[in-house]
Formats: C-alpha cells, sequence, structure tokens
C-alpha cells in the first residue's frame, strides 16, 4: 500500500546546502520536507574540520572559487555572507574561532553545527525523513518521488544530493542523473580538494620522507597558494596540494618552490671555492628545508659544478621543482567535487533551473567549487539560502 505524502518543497539531502535551503522555505511558510537516504543528517558536516567543522571563511570572494562560469556564484554569495552565518551560530550560543587564513571553526564539536540546523527546521515544521531511498522521480503538473511504499509530492524540487567524493558517506552520482534525466547538461566532474600521487620514478625517490612537512608555494594554471605541503608513503598531501590539486588535470606537471622568498644558496656564493662541497651544500639547505628532505634534494639535484652560475641553477631547481603527478588520490580522500550541474541551466539568482520550472539544484552538486578553508560550506549556505527564499 502505498503512503502519499504532500508537501510545497520536497528536498532531497539533508545536508549543508539542504538544511539551508529547507530552513529558509519554512520561515516562508511552506511545507517542506527533507528526503536523505542515510540514517541521520549533516554527515559530511560531522566529519568537516577535523569533527569542529570549518564551517566558512572570513575572507569569502568570487575568487575563491571554480566554475566554467567564474561570475555564478557572485549573487549568492553577496545575498549570504559569512557574516549571515556568524549571526546564526551566535544565536545559538555557539562559540567558535580563526584557525588560520580567515578560517572559522567551532570552539567544541561540528555536532553543535548539525544541532543547530535541526533546530531551526523543527522551529519552522520542516519534516525530515531519514533512511529514504529514491526510487524514482517524475514531473506531470507537479514532482512526484518514489520511495519504497513512500510517495511524496510537491510543486518544487531542490536537489542538494551533494557530489562524489567520500563514497564510503554515501556519496552517489544520483544529482547528476537527475539532472540528466530533465535534459541538463554536465560540466565534466573530478576529484577536488585530494592529494596527489607520484609517478613511478618520484615515489622511488620521495615516498620514504612520509611525513615530512614544508611550507612552499605551488603552482599550476596560473593559480598558486602558499600553505604546507606534506609527503605521503604514496604522494604529497597537505592543504598547499590540496588546494592545488583543484586545479591539476592529468598529464600535466605542478610547479612547488620549496623555499618561498629564501635564498639556499648565498652563503655559498659568497664563500670561497674550497668550502663548495656536497657536505656544505646540505649544512646550508638545512637552515631552511627539513634535515631528511635536504639532504635528499642535494642527492638527487647535486650542481653540475660549485661555480656560481651551477649554484644559481641549483637554486632555481628549488624553487621551480616540476613534478608531474600519475593520478590524484581521487574521490576517497577528496573533500569536494569539481565540475557538476552546468551554471548555465540555472538562474543565479534563485537555483532554478530555466528549462524546468520548480526545479532546483544547491551545493556540491553544482557546478561551484571552493578552495581549501570553510569556502565550499559558504557556497552550501549561500545557494541554499538563495533556494530557499525562492521556492
Amino acid at each position: 500500500m502505498i503512503v502519499k505524502h504532500e508537501f510545497d518543497v520536497i528536498i532531497l539531502g539533508a545536508g549543508a546546502a539542504g538544511l539551508m535551503c529547507a530552513i529558509e522555505a519554512g520561515k516562508r511558510g511552506r511545507r517542506v520536507a527533507v528526503l536523505e537516504r542515510a540514517g541521520r543528517i549533516g554527515k559530511k558536516i560531522l566529519i568537516s574540520g577535523g569533527g569542529r567543522c570549518n564551517f566558512t571563511n572570513l575572507y569569502c570572494q568570487p575568487e575563491n572559487f571554480i566554475s566554467a562560469n567564474p561570475h555564478f556564484a557572485k549573487s549568492a554569495l553577496a545575498a549570504y555572507t559569512p557574516a549571515d552565518f556568524i549571526r546564526l551560530l551566535e544565536k545559538h550560543g555557539i562559540a567558535y574561532h580563526e584557525k588560520t587564513l580567515g578560517q572559522l571553526f567551532c570552539d567544541g564539536s561540528a555536532r553543535e553545527i548539525g544541532n543547530m540546523l535541526e533546530t531551526e527546521c523543527t522551529w519552522v515544521g520542516v519534516r525530515i525523513f531519514t533512511n529514504v531511498n529514491v526510487e524514482r522521480v517524475e514531473r506531470k503538473s507537479s514532482f512526484t518521488i518514489r520511495a519504497g511504499e513512500n510517495e511524496f509530492e510537491a510543486a518544487a524540487l531542490v536537489v542538494a544530493t551533494g557530489g562524489l567524493s567520500i563514497p564510503k558517506m554515501g556519496a552517489t552520482s544520483f544529482g547528476y542523473e537527475l539532472a540528466t534525466q530533465f535534459g541538463l547538461k554536465i560540466q565534466e566532474t573530478r576529484p577536488a580538494l585530494t592529494p596527489l600521487i607520484f609517478n613511478h620514478q618520484d615515489r622511488q625517490h620521495y615516498s620514504d620522507l612520509s611525513g615530512v612537512s614544508i611550507e612552499v608555494v605551488t603552482a599550476a594554471r596560473k593559480q598558486c597558494f602558499r600553505e604546507k605541503m606534506l609527503f605521503t608513503h604514496r604522494g604529497l598531501s597537505g592543504p598547499a596540494i590540496l588546494q592545488i590539486s583543484s586545479y591539476w588535470r592529468a598529464a600535466t606537471s605542478i610547479t612547488i618552490d620549496l623555499a618561498p622568498e629564501r635564498d639556499l644558496t648565498a652563503p655559498m656564493r659568497s664563500s670561497n671555492v674550497a668550502r663548495r662541497e656536497l657536505s656544505t651544500l646540505k649544512t646550508a639547505l638545512r637552515e631552511v628545508l627539513p634535515h631528511r628532505f635536504a639532504d635528499r634534494w642535494v642527492d638527487l639535484h647535486p650542481p653540475a659544478a660549485w661555480t656560481n652560475h651551477a649554484l644559481a641553477e641549483f637554486e632555481r631547481q628549488a624553487h621551480n621543482w616540476a613534478i608531474t603527478p600519475e593520478t590524484t588520490d581521487g574521490y576517497d580522500k577528496a573533500e569536494v567535487t569539481a565540475g557538476g550541474v552546468d551554471t548555465n541551466e540555472l538562474s543565479a539568482k534563485t537555483m532554478e533551473t530555466r528549462t524546468v520550472p520548480g526545479l532546483f539544484f544547491i551545493g556540491e552538486v553544482v557546478d561551484v567549487t571552493g578552495h581549501l578553508g570553510g569556502f565550499n560550506f559558504q557556497w552550501a549556505w549561500a545557494s541554499g539560502f538563495c533556494a530557499g527564499n525562492a521556492v
């Protein structure tokens, strides 16, 4: 026997974007249902930021986002700012702090964010259904969603199903399949904010340096980031690498400045020739770089000679280390999915599709990808807010 449920708005996905949308729609008196595949809401919120949720960034700008249309996110980001979300936290008495580079984290647990969103939903009458496996979505005069013995019907459908990152948390391609079902274009998806895997040769040279961390500048495709880089047993990670991974493409190189604004060989270039030897060079590099890495770098890139010209070339290489990764660490380790529903299909102010009235896409499923540091959460809040005020 089919149990029918009628609402004004149905939201698929109880993550950051979906819950924000539900709250705003509920404030406007809409009867809202949120359907979630998992057994609990906000699973990705709970694990983010080491369990403390890097919920936004004070310095959020459109330039912090990647999209085939770099202008698309501007309207939503202006409509709902980091200050707006901070006011919501303060309303609920949630303490927070800035960690670095404008990144805001809860003082306590990320669970506080989840509880806050759930409370807000309760206050405005939003109904949340968990463990819902959507089997079919149809649209005639309204949208009908079939899930087991339940059938949900509403005039508006909001897709907030997320991307492909972290499949162990339940990520699927459902949102993209739904977009395709309704004739929408998809920008090719790829893992973003993910570690990079060494090619065979580099793995042989550096994999035993696992655990070594260096502050570097990474660069690719006219983008650069100055943060920490971490060697792993398979490749490179750390914030500088996660950031540049969003721009990296297969079979291309990234460049790494191992000693930003530092001159590694200045002591040797100003010394007499007699003191120019590998042990002296290693000592000079150890003043700036971790000892294990300094020794390995000199062993693998010894100067061709002990002239100032050769030392200058050695210096240049250290500031322009070009590596060609074999691949990324994939969606398993990716914090977000780049690509997604083509923004040309959506209204930048409401997130509603241009060709299917009443159908909205928000959050990670859309082709808007933030940098590391709270930007993807801010996009979730902002896009959810805009859709919630339009449904």
